[in-house]
């Protein structure tokens, strides 16, 4: 099966023969096609990458099939992958509704699976949490305390909230969920706007609630697009907004490039500009941000690394199992492992969670630059391993 990033990165096969080839498989469930598929492309860059590193003496055979950005297909590819003998776990990123469906899929199949890019809250909540799903990420809680720093920065003690009535707002105004109560011990008042279908074209009711509110800081985890016009609602209506904050969609560089406001914070899971390194060969995470640029010519994006990290603990998990076709041992490698990935140390053996390994977040902002968007750290409360690169700007 030939496995491509787009039309700029050249094509490698995979899966032509895993199970004769006698080493542990690796089962990928990837957004080859569809709405995530620029999230996909981050994970079919590393396999890629790896590849060619490794040659002919890979440690692991990787058996990729494609979930079209949907829960069905996410749920047909996990299926398929679980019923080949030879695939010793699943993994999979990214996606509200995709990333769940694949661990209940291998659940019910007895395959362990791994994933990350949602909150660890979210995951839990959406997949019920099952035995042998594994995943790694940020917390509801950690996106509030990074925002909370930042919002602290521009003396902002209340906050409009900006969420839709799907996965993500729901998750982030549940009172259970942490980012509420995180939020209100750090002495923030949040306001509620009202919440809203996504690809809404009229915005006057949360505007209208924002002015009555007298919050000039506002926060979300909309799409480019709600955002963007948010905005011009806002700036229509007369309001002067300080500080926007934004999770989700807005962590990537193409995100950032479809909003077009300058100045949009949010939080950061992954930056090649820490010390990290893989523990597939010891590269360095700014080497392999530098490799992805140049064969794809585009900017790094916070996927890559987490990506890289994902097969990293895919290949731990198959080779340091005796029986790599046994996935109940897999299973036990995966709750016992403790790994120095290239997106740092994931630690399955703590916490926060049965079978979640966290993941701090720093805060960075969006600036517009002659060459595109530059993500520049600006809040490392939770993540002093990795430098402040400059100061919180206002907006306007």
């Amino acid at each position: 099966m030939a496995v491509a990033c787009g039309a700029v990165v050249r094509a490698v096969t995979l899966d032509s023969s895993p199970a004769a080839s006698g080493v542990p498989t690796v089962g990928v469930v990837v957004h080859r096609t569809g709405r995530l598929r620029s999230l996909g492309e981050a994970l079919l860059f590393v396999i890629n990458d790896l590849l060619a590193r490794w040659g002919p003496d890979h440690p692991v055979a990787l058996a990729v099939l494609d979930s079209g950005s949907t829960s069905e297909g996410a749920v047909a590819a996990a299926e398929e992958l679980a019923r080949r003998a030879e695939v010793g776990v699943v993994i999979t990123l990214a996606g509200s509704h995709t990333v769940p469906a694949v661990a209940r899929a291998c659940a019910r199949a007895g395959v362990p699976s791994v994933s990350t890019m949602l909150p660890w809250q979210v995951f839990r909540e959406q997949s019920g949490g099952p035995d042998r799903a594994f995943h790694f990420a940020w917390g509801l809680d950690d996106i509030a305390r990074a925002f909370a720093e930042m919002w602290r920065m521009a003396g902002a003690s209340r906050v409009g909230c900006l969420w839709n009535d799907d996965v993500q707002g729901r998750a982030l105004r549940s009172a259970g969920g942490g980012f509420v109560a995180t939020a209100r011990a750090a002495g923030v008042e949040l306001v509620d706007l009202g919440a809203y279908r996504e690809a809404r074209a009229d915005f006057a009711e949360q505007v209208a609630a924002l002015a009555a509110s007298g919050a000039d800081v506002v926060t979300s985890a909309g799409t480019p697009q709600d955002l963007a016009r948010f905005w011009a609602a806002t700036t229509e209506a007369g309001l002067r907004l300080r500080l926007l904050t934004s999770s989700r969609w807005l962590t990537y560089p193409f995100g950032a490039a479809q909003a077009d406001v300058d100045g949009v914070a949010t939080v950061v899971s992954w930056t090649p500009r820490g010390a990290t390194r893989s523990s597939l060969g010891g590269r360095s995470a700014e080497e392999l941000a530098r490799g992805y640029e140049k064969v794809t010519g585009r900017p790094w994006l916070q996927p890559l690394g987490l990506a890289h990290a994902l097969v990293e603990v895919a290949v731990h998990a198959v080779t340091a199992t005796a029986d790599p076709r046994d996935r109940d041992a897999v299973a036990r490698t995966l709750a016992a492992t403790c790994l120095e990935t290239v997106a740092g140390r994931l630690d399955w053996t703590r916490g926060p969670a049965p079978n979640v390994a966290r993941l701090p977040l720093a805060g960075g902002q969006w600036r517009r630059r002659d060459s595109g968007w530059d993500l520049v750290l600006v809040a490392n409360a939770a993540r002093p391993d990795v430098p402040v690169e400059g100061e919180l700007r206002t907006l306007g």
